[in-house]
């Protein structure tokens, strides 16, 4: 009712009260000026979680004495409480612990509180954040954190000293393995831990257990795309920099949720979208708030990408699109690839995606128009039976369009953890060594073995997959899982958990008792980034340094020393002081690292992998040649596939499933952040209005969604961000975890689940609460187009209207003037 509202929304509503957007910038730079703004009182700095009366009292005595006597004396009472708490504040620079963009910025301190998060230009954010990498990090200090070892006594724990603890452990791994033999016990490392420590625990598995049963959580998520790259291009990672994703001429974004899932660089993309005129396309099945800044959206049926980009393909390759010169001086397989696509007809994809021809065709000139093409992919691609094939089919797209090799070119498949990329990279896998060198390569083997000192297993171990499967079977008898909440981020959690219950010893180390700790025979307490030291490796294959901003809470220990403690209980003689002496040696073991060192990672300094003896590295990972010895790549041939688990009349919706911007996965560190849980403080499903309409549904009514797996009931959101009968749950609960839904199914090159393949029914119970998102979140907000970027030009423009009397004016006066 506000005749002039900060906000006018263009469905009509207005908001008199605040245009806050909840960046927390403004409390930041000024806590009095952000008294005005409401969102994030209490969370956003100390003034702000004042009372409202003593703040109020403290800024009238400002304005009162501001006449007479200005500002001196106050700032001199604060510059000399400033020189007595300076001894005190301590500025630590880290990177994140949250996605995989790798943001990297300063942490200040007093005592254990943290007072800001800085950002100092880093290589990968410059000096943006999201909200997690800045309001994120209260977990740290949660008086929930683990801090002494747990043994399981009956049904419940009870606290032990680490000597006994480590012994016990120790122990029972020697009796499993004189028992059933080195094969029956596995390990699992956390894509939240370092570098350093992933390989401590892959040499953990290898050297002192003597198996290859050892992997991470991408399997979970991004081993499809490594999949596909390696067999085209021959390395699993990103083609080349965020910055080369801001110079293409085009991106194509496939499956993915950017803006929420990697917020600091999808803001790089929408910045050279606006600012550069770069052309974006989105395909997906949710209109999201990427596709909806889209020059070209469109929505393929669920699980057929592989379809209509094949189809593309051959419509390139049919109509004398492609780059035939890239082609005959970089690529193979031509002929045996042009022959496989031929059933990727334009009308059969079309049909069996959904999609007009002309948006196929439309795509395609596009592609072939644009001088330099990115794609961008994550799990609405990798998590689907055919997830490594589609994976392929990016790049074979990629290749036959002459886009590699230069800058603003690739392939770039966004990891999902801050380490994903560096755990894999590390070893913490079934089928490699360090450095994505092969198990069953007897040099490679040789040469680790060497420095080891001992005899290495030498056929491919089982993945996470695999493993529970083992459990099941009787073959697997123990497991040691670092910093992953496996019980529920699995998919189908109860066939899981129903695993975990009948291991003969099962050891968790984490920093909060987890779902996954309730099984556990006993629980090691560990440290979080900020108490450690090492690197993360990002999506961009960039390492990165980190350095201790506290110590480890008293009882807790950094993953990488309670990986040693475990080792030397079992008789090896580990002796790293250092997670600088740990990559040392990864360095010596490893070509691809083979110039990494902790002095040229010195600050905000990186180095992007491979990394010579030199330190010379590359941002750009092909310029010359490519991975393979003859230096070419290769087209792959693909089968017409579809997705395994379709709805049908029993389960006749289909359920995605993904990430938040203000929360991280299942929520075992945002959730522990008053003001993020504030802000979103449950899930929810997306439904839409259609469906809604069609079943009586509004904002806030409970539903039970079953599946042929099991059952959660949850609030629906109303929502034209999904349409039809397509649902959308978001990834971060553990009391409704959306994987008690997903079954075993997965992709057969990979074993990453296929948790995007779920049909489900939905029954709408009779109780209605309040809607899971109030009314001002910004997911409800359609923002104007902007078709300028000069705000002079805006306003000048024929359609523009003033929402209030003269701010406009004024702003155009002091210009002038």
């Amino acid at each position: 009712d506000d005749p002039h509202p900060r906000v006018l929304w263009d469905g009509g509503s207005t908001i008199g009260e605040s245009s806050c957007v909840s960046c927390g910038h403004c409390v930041t730079v000024c806590p009095c000026n952000a008294l005005m703004e409401k969102s994030m009182l209490g969370h956003a700095g100390f003034f702000t979680a004042l009372p409202k009366s003593a703040l109020k009292g403290m800024i009238n005595v400002v304005k009162e004495i501001e006449p007479e006597m200005g500002y001196g004396g106050i700032l001199k009472v604060s510059e000399a409480e400033a020189d007595m708490r300076e001894s005190r504040i301590r500025r630590t620079k880290t990177v994140c612990t949250y996605c995989g963009v790798g943001c990297s910025f300063d942490v200040w301190t007093k005592d254990r509180h943290i007072l800001k998060i800085e950002p100092e230009h880093g290589p990968a954010n410059g000096i943006s954040t999201c909200i997690k990498g800045k309001f994120g990090w209260d977990f740290v200090n949660s008086p929930d954190r683990l801090t002494t070892p747990l043994i399981r006594e009956g049904d419940k724990f009870r606290e032990a000293s680490w000597d006994e603890a480590l012994q016990l452990v120790a122990r029972r791994f020697s009796e499993i393995k004189s028992v059933h033999g080195p094969d029956s016990l596995a390990f699992i490392s956390s894509s939240k831990c370092t570098n350093e420590e992933s390989y401590l625990m892959q040499k953990l598995s290898r050297a002192v257990i003597g198996t290859n049963n050892i992997d991470n959580c991408s399997r979970y998520c991004q081993a499809p795309a490594t999949a596909g790259l390696f067999r085209s291009v021959g390395y699993g990672g990103d083609s080349g920099s965020i910055s080369d994703i801001e110079q293409a001429d085009l991106v194509l974004i496939v499956g993915s949720n950017t803006a929420e899932s990697h917020p600091v660089l999808a803001a790089r993309v929408k910045s050279s979208h606006k600012l550069h005129g770069q052309k974006l396309i989105v395909a997906d099945i949710r209109e999201h708030e990427m596709a909806r800044r889209a020059d070209l959206f469109f929505r393929p049926r669920p699980g057929t990408d592989l379809i209509w980009l094949s189809a593309i393909a051959r419509y390139i390759l049919d109509n004398g699109l492609a780059d035939t010169t890239f082609l005959e001086a970089h690529v193979n397989g031509l002929d045996e690839y042009r022959k496989s696509l031929e059933p990727f007809t334009p009308g059969a994809a079309a049909q069996s995606c959904g999609l007009p021809i002309e948006t196929l065709k439309n795509v395609a000139h596009m592609i072939t128009s644009a001088e330099r093409v990115c794609i961008l992919w994550a799990m609405g691609v990798t998590q689907h039976t055919m997830g490594s094939d589609t994976s392929t089919a990016i790049s074979n797209l990629l290749l036959i369009t002459g886009n590699y090799m230069r800058p603003g070119t690739g392939a770039y498949p966004l990891r999902g953890h801050n380490n994903v990329q560096g755990a894999s990279d590390h070893g913490s896998m079934p089928n490699n060594l360090p450095g994505y060198q092969s198990v069953d390569n007897p040099e490679v083997r040789s040469r680790f073995e060497k420095s080891w000192q001992v005899k290495l297993p030498s056929s491919k171990g089982l993945d996470n997959h695999e493993m529970v499967d083992a459990i099941h079977q009787g073959k697997l008898k123990s497991m040691y899982i670092i910093g992953e909440e496996m019980s529920i981020v699995d998919s189908n959690a109860n066939y899981v958990q129903a695993a975990f219950g009948t291991l003969d010893f099962f050891v968790v180390q984490d920093i909060f008792f987890s779902k996954t700790c309730q099984f556990a025979d006993v629980v090691l307490p560990a440290a979080p980034s900020l108490e450690k030291e090492g690197t993360f490796t990002s999506t961009e294959r960039r390492i990165q340094r980190l350095y201790q901003v506290f110590e480890p809470l008293h009882g807790c220990r950094p993953d990488w020393r309670i990986i040693q403690d475990v080792a030397n209980h079992l008789g090896a003689n580990w002796k790293y002081e250092h997670p600088s002496k740990i990559m040392d040696e990864i360095a010596a073991l490893t070509p691809m690292f083979a110039g990494v060192r902790y002095d040229r990672l010195e600050g905000y300094k990186s180095l992007q992998w491979p990394v010579s003896a030199d330190g010379a590295d590359q941002s750009l990972l092909y310029t010359k040649q490519f991975a393979f010895p003859d230096g070419k790549a290769r087209l792959y041939p693909l089968p017409w596939s579809e997705p395994t688990e379709q709805p049908d009349a029993e389960y006749d919706l289909h359920l995605n499933n993904g990430r938040l911007l203000e929360h991280f996965h299942e929520g075992n560190l945002t959730y522990r952040v008053d003001g993020i849980r504030q802000k979103t403080p449950d899930t929810w499903v997306e439904v839409s209005p259609q469906l809604a309409s069609e079943r009586g549904i509004q904002s806030g009514t409970r539903v039970q969604l079953r599946s042929r797996h099991g059952q959660v009931s949850v609030r629906a959101l109303v929502t034209d961000r999904v349409h039809d009968k397509q649902l959308y749950m978001p990834m971060n609960s553990t009391e409704s975890p959306v994987n008690r839904l997903t079954g075993s199914q997965s992709d057969p090159a990979t074993h990453t689940p296929a948790y995007k393949e779920l049909a489900v029914s939905m029954l709408v119970l009779p109780e209605v609460d309040e809607s899971p998102l109030p009314r001002i979140n910004h997911r409800f907000g359609h923002p104007t187009p902007q078709l300028g970027v000069q705000v002079e030009r805006k306003w000048q423009r024929a359609d523009y209207k003033v929402p209030g009397n003269g701010f406009v004016q004024i702003g155009i006066r002091r210009k002038q003037g």
